[in-house]
């Protein structure tokens, strides 16, 4: 029998959900599909960049580098911000950051300015998810949490969608500066909607007031920070979703944000059009499969690990397959290597349903900020690496492509030692809520 206390009982006090639960998270999950967008569109425009600027492969992969640095560096933060904020005001400085960014990347002609631009872009994006994590535990009941998260990180990928359906033909076709700053149009447009429309919970659903002062002198929210980061730290369960969305969503990440298109059109010897279709697949498939894990985690709590292990290992072995295929691989094996690609990113959000029993709902933001932390970390060291083997190697993408089976051992090492202890804790909760459901009055 699965153990949770979120699928199995209503608590009290859960938010009732309904239509207009469904229009207020809505439009925090179309600032996500926003911010996706800009953040992938270098990976349809990654051989123009490297044109635009004359830059090697190192310098090339430095976009993204930096970019995810900045986002897993403000993971932490920002989730501290949303725990003590609130959605709206997250979301209105993540808007006007990552629009900043990408209206600036247009209009870049220097490196070092684009760089900079990109990693303003990369602030802003990370404002972004875990507030819509945390909009919808405030509008939705507790057991709705998995589908809720999928389906948001389903409609989020549906930017990549728009990245390399639309954006990668409106950039052959008008050029760098055109593209990027007509698709900034977009964040002025969401900007509007959270200012008029967007409110952090329902009326009567107040979370916890958070404390303001300091403590033994230190400044004000000192105490606050530390203990929130402690507590949620300390969770069994916010450690092993870390380092399950550590280890399943890099692979499809790298492939989608910057190498994907490289490696299939000078490894692989495609065209242009045809990688664009492969990376397309790629999001397709991630939507469907964001679809269904969703529902069986909804309903079937201990499919968790089976489902983590099964894409870690599907990964794995689609990767090692392809690298070591005689020559170009078969036109089959790439499209399944998109498909298994595609389960990365729903994989990596089981992460969340290890942290989000864990922790009361006041702590939230700072879990989900520790769980996301840990895939982008992982993104970025294999952005670096697979970008200093390239030049190292001359261009030997199996060579640099390896580095994904070292992440992933690591990845699945640290899950394994933290899922045992995870789960008793989770346990114990169960009954500690449904002894308080019995007990306080509805």
């Amino acid at each position: 029998m699965s153990a949770t206390p979120s699928a199995d009982i209503r608590l009290p006090g859960d938010p009732p959900g309904g239509p207009r639960a469904l229009w207020v998270w809505g439009i925090g999950v179309a600032v996500y599909f926003v911010a996706v967008t800009f953040r992938t569109s270098l990976g349809v425009a990654g051989i123009d960049a490297a044109h635009r600027f004359d830059i090697n492969a190192s310098a090339l992969s430095s976009f993204s580098i930096l970019q995810l640095l900045v986002y897993a560096g403000m993971q932490i933060p920002v989730g501290l911000l949303v725990d003590r904020w609130g959605t709206r005001r997250v979301l209105l400085l993540g808007i006007l950051l990552f629009t900043a960014g990408q209206f600036g990347f247009a209009l870049s002609s220097a490196y070092g300015t684009a760089l900079a631009f990109r990693a303003l872009l990369g602030c802003g994006d990370a404002m972004t998810f875990i507030a819509v994590l945390r909009l919808g535990a405030r509008w939705f009941p507790a057991r709705r949490g998995p589908m809720i998260a999928q389906v948001a990180a389903l409609i989020g990928m549906s930017g990549n969608l728009v990245t390399t359906l639309v954006l990668a033909r409106v950039l052959e076709t008008f050029g760098w500066t055109p593209t990027f700053a007509g698709s900034a149009a977009g964040g002025f447009v969401i900007l509007l909607l959270v200012i008029f429309f967007l409110r952090d919970q329902p009326e009567g659903h107040e979370s916890p007031s958070v404390p303001k002062g300091g403590d033994s002198g230190h400044g004000p929210g000192t105490g606050y920070i530390r203990r929130q980061i402690g507590a949620a730290w300390r969770e069994p369960g916010t450690r092993a979703g870390m380092w399950v969305h550590f280890t399943c969503q890099f692979p499809g990440m790298v492939f989608l944000l910057l190498w994907g298109m490289p490696f299939l059109v000078e490894a692989q010897g495609l065209g242009k059009s045809t990688a664009g279709e492969l990376l397309t697949l790629v999001v397709v498939s991630n939507m469907c499969c964001g679809l269904v894990y969703g529902q069986v985690i909804a309903r079937h709590h201990a499919a968790r690990t089976p489902l983590v292990l099964g894409t870690v290992s599907a990964t794995a072995v689609a990767w090692a397959a392809t690298l070591a295929w005689p020559g170009q691989a078969p036109m089959w094996l790439l499209v399944l290597l998109c498909v298994v690609l595609g389960a990365c990113g729903p994989g990596s959000m089981i992460g969340f349903d290890f942290a989000r029993p864990a922790n009361p709902p006041e702590r939230h933001g700072t879990a989900s900020g520790i769980v996301n932390m840990g895939g982008f970390t992982a993104s970025m060291t294999t952005l670096f690496a697979v970008g200093v083997l390239l030049d190292l190697t001359g261009g030997n993408f199996r060579i640099a492509f390896a580095c994904v089976f070292v992440l992933q051992a690591l990845g699945l090492l640290q899950f394994a030692r933290l899922r045992g202890r995870a789960v008793r804790r989770e346990r114990e909760r169960v009954v500690a809520s449904r002894v308080e459901a019995v007990h306080v009055p509805v």
